[in-house]
């Protein structure tokens, strides 16, 4: 299990934890049951890489105590 954190730079930061075989869209799903919005709204990025829903974590290299922007369109 890892743990990773998702800021939106406007005072709300979402912890979630999942597994590192897990996909994009699969933390979306879990970042969108915390926050209460609809999971295909959210867009996960780190500098100016945007996140594709079908990639695993590991593949991005996603580790334990990582943070992510979390934007919504």
């Amino acid at each position: 299990m890892i743990e990773i954190t998702c800021n939106d730079r406007l005072g709300k930061k979402v912890r979630v934890k999942c597994n590192p075989d897990d996909t994009v869209g699969d933390l979306k799903k879990l970042i969108a049951a915390q926050t209460g919005t609809n999971w295909q709204r959210i867009v996960l990025k780190k500098w100016y890489t945007i996140y594709k829903d079908h990639v695993s974590l590991a593949d991005y290299e996603i580790h334990d105590g990582m943070n992510l922007e979390l934007y919504y369109q």
